[in-house]
């Protein structure tokens, strides 16, 4: 009862505030005011949404009004601002002032004392993707598909007038019929009097954008979580999945992650909102997720088998529900007092991206969701995509300059040697304390100190970690994060008695699982040739065959695609002692080779545990991958 009372009566408020427009208008000033906001999502017009935003009185004779260019979690510009048209400032009257474009983001708009409105229609990202050269990153971007989906990150609609950014939103949404929203946005569904209007509210600009809403026909799943009610929202164009496929899952790994957090617990609200993109039509295609408070938004392709689709989610809202604790709990003031058209970036992404990179992965080990060999093959996999970035960056310069050159290249990075610092930061908090803290104990006493609501000073952390914890974090900062020198991984897989080493595993002749080492040149007779962006196996080595060599014979029968085939069957019935007999053009010569087959083998790298090692190294590894 209690909850339709408040409803009716903000109801009743904004509907005096809005029979207020016009010559009558009260003149409450804008500081005080909430910013009430008006969405269309029934009245479409070539795919477009119209919006209004009608503050209160201002004082001014200019005011400045700006469509968010970078949001908090994407670390790029994307001037969601050329995404709107026909913007128009009115006033009382409903007559047009005079309003001049700044830039893509930014408006001015003159006589700012008599406005009583702008308004504009919104053109959505998801459709555009393939026609932009730098897209939208789809999980920050939007979507209006008319009576099926709206995906509304919120900065790419609603903005924010200059000097205003911490007075309240209140944001009237007409909606179709049959689409039900999903979001953690304070407010109501349907109201008394009007069921297709929904109302939500905001304290400042900042809850704006935290809570995204999808608009959808009704396709979720609700389940409590240690205290936790979390809502998955799923979108299926062609209706090949429902919210109920995937609850098992998302119920076994969310339930892992709390139990992995233990007693750190922001929110008592969270909500999954999927969207599955058609790759028949240009659609959404940037897959992934952007984290928020209490929701975040995943993008997939609808294509996916319900396998891979199932492990997509596993480490893709791991990574985002992760982020509760970093950025969300743990930040600088640059976070906090985000600058939505110029932001000041942080020198912690190490951190906020790295920290909730690696939980994504340890939790899943803690907690048994995969095995030993599964996370150290992860965290190998780290180490190489790692070096395909500059490896002796700083990563606070990096960070601190993200969205410029030659930094921003290297953004990737977070997610794979940013990861790798944390990995080695939680082996020596385990080494130093006997096993009894690492990563997670640091995060959590820099929660109770910090949280929500207090920053940290962007360049007083480090020192205040060091003072936490050990001398040795202050010289793999200095050295590692703050520094240029590149990380020698096997040190500090040695503390935990690991070591990366080639080994060898065994693979088919002509295939390493379903990876192919021939190839075929379409443009060239179709003849077949040896791959040389493969490692090859010890079937070809043995036999001195290159990358490049194109198969002229296999035991004197001419090569092409189709006799192919049927050797490659044959070789499934090879033995060792085999013999076979090659031509292969070479450089323009033909070579030919004769010899057995042997046992094919491929030389690959691994995390393996080392043989010999001391009970105490044992035990700190133990310590590190399970408690």
């Amino acid at each position: 009862m209690k909850f339709f009372m408040k409803k009716n009566v903000l109801i009743i408020a904004f509907a005096l505030i809005l029979n207020a427009c016009g010559a009558g208008k009260v003149l409450v000033s804008a500081e005080n005011s909430p910013i009430l906001t008006s969405i269309d999502l029934v009245n479409i017009v070539d795919d477009k949404v119209q919006v209004g935003i009608n503050p209160g009185a201002f004082t001014t004779s200019t005011v400045i009004f700006r469509i968010s260019k970078t949001v908090p979690g994407t670390y790029s510009s994307d001037n969601y601002g050329q995404y709107i048209d026909d913007f128009e400032a009115l006033d009382y009257k409903g007559n047009l002032l005079n309003s001049k474009k700044l830039d893509d983001n930014t408006w001015s708009i003159s006589g700012a004392a008599q406005l009583d409105k702008v308004q504009y229609w919104v053109n959505d990202t998801y459709d555009t993707e393939n026609d932009v050269e730098d897209a939208v990153f789809s999980p920050a971007g939007t979507n209006i598909a008319e009576g099926s989906n709206f995906m509304l990150n919120l900065h790419g609609f609603v903005g924010y007038f200059d000097g205003f950014k911490e007075a309240p939103y209140t944001i009237q949404i007409k909606k179709p019929a049959n689409l039900i929203a999903t979001t953690t946005l304070a407010g109501g569904v349907g109201v008394k009097n009007d069921p297709l209007l929904d109302v939500f509210t905001a304290k400042r600009y900042l809850e704006v954008i935290d809570n995204p809403i999808m608009y959808a026909k009704p396709n979720t799943e609700t389940f409590e979580i240690n205290g936790i009610t979390v809502t998955l929202s799923l979108y299926s164009p062609n209706d090949v999945y429902k919210a109920s496929d995937l609850k098992e899952r998302m119920v076994a790994m969310m339930g892992a992650q709390k139990k992995f957090l233990g007693d750190v617990d922001s929110t008592k609200e969270y909500n999954i909102l999927l969207y599955m993109s058609d790759v028949n039509i240009p659609d959404a295609h940037g897959y992934g997720a952007l984290e928020h408070h209490t929701s975040t938004v995943v993008v997939l392709p609808e294509a996916m088998d319900v396998g891979r689709l199932e492990q997509a989610m596993v480490d893709v809202v791991s990574h985002e529900f992760f982020h509760i604790v970093t950025p969300l709990s743990v930040h600088s003031k640059e976070i906090q007092y985000f600058d939505f058209n110029d932001p000041k970036m942080s020198e912690h992404l190490w951190m906020y991206e790295g920290t909730t990179e690696y939980f994504a992965n340890l939790f899943q080990i803690q907690q048994g969701l995969i095995s030993e060999e599964d996370f150290y093959e992860r965290m190998l996999g780290k180490i190489t995509n790692s070096k395909f970035y500059d490896d002796s960056m700083s990563f606070t310069i990096m960070s601190k300059n993200i969205l410029e050159q030659p930094y921003e290249p290297n953004y990737a990075n977070v997610y794979e040697k940013g990861a790798l610092i944390n990995m080695c930061l939680d082996i020596i908090l385990r080494e130093k304390s006997n096993g009894e803290k690492g990563m997670l104990w640091l995060m959590k006493e820099l929660s109770k100190k910090y949280g929500t609501d207090i920053p940290f000073e962007d360049e007083a952390l480090f020192s205040e970690i060091v003072s936490m914890t050990y001398p040795e974090v202050d010289v793999f900062f200095k050295e590692h994060v703050i520094g240029t020198t590149p990380i020698d991984y096997n040190t500090f897989f040695a503390k935990v008695g690991l070591a990366t080493k080639d080994v060898e595993e065994p693979t088919g002749y002509f295939f390493d699982g379903q990876v192919p080492y021939m190839d075929v040149d379409v443009q060239n007779d179709s003849v077949v040739f040896i791959r040389e962006n493969i490692e090859l196996n010890s079937f070809f080595n043995d036999l001195e065959l290159k990358g490049g060599d194109i198969f002229r014979t296999i035991n004197e029968q001419e090569i092409n695609l189709e006799t192919l085939r049927p050797i490659i069957g044959e070789s499934f019935g090879w033995t060792p002692e085999t013999v076979v007999s090659m031509t292969v053009e070479r450089d323009g010569e033909m070579v030919s080779v004769t010899g057995p087959v042997g046992q094919p083998v491929k030389k690959v790298k691994k995390i393996v545990a080392l043989e010999g090692v001391a009970e105490e190294t044992v035990t700190l590894r133990n310590a590190w991958l399970k408690n």
